[in-house]
């Protein structure tokens, strides 16, 4: 029987995670492990043990998520583009990072931050009081480039020179490509880190103007408690996906660690805590 794509694909990512990021140290450490919690340390043992991960070097902070975030794409490349029958359209997935902090402005929704950084640069008081609070840097996009006539009008004449004059996916009318999806990539989660991504996030739901794209978070930490600080509630981040979340399972109910395995289940039983393997398929909706 042949392997379902998105199961070899998931093997594929962490195949391409232990050639990179996730391996042990000489201390039996696994790179996504905080050394200096018992607990976090023993499941990051677990999942590696599963993933059949072997002893490395620990790659510097900044390399260990600047990885992440490019086979993190290369996952969504692999899978999410492979599901034109599901989701119709001309798309693109593309790594941002810090690189270009407007980058943002690029897309329909926040195009507008454009003139608003430009207003700032010459008006201090507007600068001091609008703060950064309009600047989003998402590691990952997913981007969905606009339809010409043509296209819309393939199947049955659909638009004419009358109607739909306005409407964001159509060419013609001269928009800007949308932004379809932010991933936020997160190698391990600190508390700053989780504050950082929910500020994203509100920034991408409070500044763009029309259709809001999916907002998600992308992360290998194996704290139960950790992934909680960012996975519970509701209206900013639409749901935490977890690199290896069948191994984390296992890797909590093998540790004997009963709160743990009980914040665990609340999160995925409450749809706020995923795999990776369901990201493809949930960002065709």
């Amino acid at each position: 029987m042949t392997e379902a794509h998105i199961a070899q694909a998931r093997k594929n990512y962490h195949a391409d995670l232990l050639r990179s990021v996730l391996t042990i140290n000489k201390n039996g450490v696994p790179t996504n492990a905080d050394k200096d919690s018992k607990l976090s340390v023993r499941i990051a043992q677990g999942i590696a043990e599963q993933l059949e991960s072997t002893t490395g070097e620990r790659l510097a902070g900044q390399t260990s998520g600047s990885e992440f975030e490019l086979i993190n794409a290369q996952f969504l490349t692999n899978t999410f583009m492979r599901l034109e029958h599901m989701r119709p359209g001309k798309w693109e997935i593309k790594r941002i990072g810090n690189r270009n902090r407007m980058a943002i402005a690029a897309f329909e929704q926040y195009e507008h931050l454009i003139a608003l950084e430009r207003a700032a640069k010459y008006d201090p008081g507007l600068a001091a009081a609008l703060g950064s609070d309009y600047t989003i840097t998402p590691d990952v996009i997913i981007i969905q480039h606009l339809l010409s006539d043509g296209e819309i009008n393939s199947p049955f004449p659909v638009v004419d020179d009358t109607v739909s004059r306005h409407a964001a996916i159509r060419e013609s009318n001269g928009g800007n490509p949308l932004l379809h999806a932010s991933i936020s990539s997160k190698w391990t989660i600190r508390s700053d880190r989780s504050q950082n991504s929910r500020s994203e996030a509100l920034n991408l739901i409070r500044n763009r103007k029309g259709h809001l794209p999916h907002i998600v978070v992308v992360t290998a930490e194996p704290l139960p408690s950790r992934l909680a600080s960012i996975a519970l509630g509701t209206g900013d981040i639409d749901c935490v996906y977890h690199f290896a979340l069948h191994e984390l399972k296992a890797s909590v109910e093998a540790a004997n660690a009963d709160d743990a395995l009980e914040m665990l289940n609340i999160m995925v039983d409450g749809k706020r805590l995923k795999d990776i393997s369901d990201l493809p398929l949930d960002l065709t909706l």
